[in-house]
């Protein structure tokens, strides 16, 4: 019992330590125009991270022993949009996966002849270090029908590999939903994909009708998978769908989705549009964080995806009595 309570004292003190030093460091302001942001623990002194550049056009990868240390590292461009055709436009979303020994980035990306035209595709690369070697491009990813989609996310699970992504249904009803299949290999899915969730609650249709950016924690007997929805303006925010450890991910019924936004604009903290997020524990082992992207002002002039001014911020999960997941919504970062 009294070595139960150490340890809940020591993950609140850890948690409370980091809050402070996230609050001393600019409101939780990690990278300056960086979204989408995607962080990989390889070890507890390894952290790898990329994200959405403003101009669209790239993708870059940065390293660092620390997640307050990927503020100030050197971030290298390991690949760079084509000229025309697929990948030549809107390089959105990177996330950076290690599966079977391999490296693997999965991003959306349109053509310069359409640039809405997103699609997902991945890069490879058998280093042991992602940041050398050679990234090797494997095409685009087959997800059963060609539509809009985005967003991939790996996840593993009882030895089971899951991919979870964004894509337009084949009737074009609504800007995307979330899907999720078995992975045969990195690239290879168990098709037909099970739907998870569409965009049908009142705060996942402001100005689009999306979900979108899923991103998976598993604790406490649950895996917690957070998504984002609606426009992305101030009125971005997130929702959270759960399901029992022992349940069957591909039964859309397993999955118990949230009524309500659990993270969301609060104008009194200059938090607007928070959204797109990645989790991942800090250096002690313990610290649940939560890395995300977000404005310090809403008024946009234009449309919201030219307006770069998403910041990459991190903060601490906190955890209820009871073991929920508990994402603070008026707290300071």
């Amino acid at each position: 019992m009294w070595k139960l309570v150490s340890v809940l004292l020591i993950s609140l003190l850890s948690c409370n330590l980091l809050a402070q030093d996230v609050i001393e460091n600019s409101a939780g302001l990690l990278i300056k125009n960086r979204a989408d942001p995607w962080v990989y623990r390889a070890a507890a002194d390894s952290y790898y991270f990329t994200a959405s550049v403003p101009e669209f056009d790239r993708i870059e990868l940065r390293h660092s022993s620390s997640i307050k240390g990927l503020a100030k590292a050197k971030a290298k461009v390991i690949w760079r949009k084509k000229d025309k055709g697929p990948m030549s436009a809107n390089i959105w979303a990177p996330e950076i996966h290690q599966i079977d020994g391999s490296w693997y980035i999965y991003f959306a990306a349109g053509k310069a002849e359409e640039p809405f035209h997103i699609r997902t595709y991945v890069l490879k690369n058998s280093a042991a270090d992602p940041l050398q070697g050679q990234w090797q491009e494997l095409g685009p990813l087959n997800t059963g029908w060609d539509s809009f989609n985005l967003d991939a996310t790996h996840f593993e699970h009882k030895g089971q590999h899951y991919l979870v992504w964004a894509q337009q249904d084949k009737k074009q009803s609504y800007n995307s939903a979330l899907w999720i299949a078995k992975m045969r290999s990195a690239t290879e899915l168990e098709l037909p994909a099970t739907l998870l969730t569409e965009p049908t609650l009142d705060w996942e249709v402001l100005g689009h009708k999306v979900n979108e950016g899923p991103a998976v924690l598993i604790k406490n007997g649950k895996i917690w998978l957070a998504y984002s929805a609606s426009a992305t303006d101030h009125r971005y925010a997130m929702g959270l769908l759960t399901a029992s450890v022992d349940a069957d991910l591909l039964k859309t019924e397993s999955w118990t989705k949230a009524p309500r936004p659990v993270f969301f604009t609060n104008d009194s903290l200059k938090r607007f549009g928070p959204g797109h997020n990645s989790f991942v524990l800090a250096e002690d082992g313990v610290t649940d964080l939560m890395l995300y992207h977000a404005r310090d002002y809403k008024d946009i002039q234009g449309h919201p995806l030219q307006d770069g001014n998403r910041h990459t911020r991190v903060r601490p999960l906190y955890w209820t009595e009871q073991g929920e997941l508990d994402f603070a919504q008026d707290k300071h970062d």
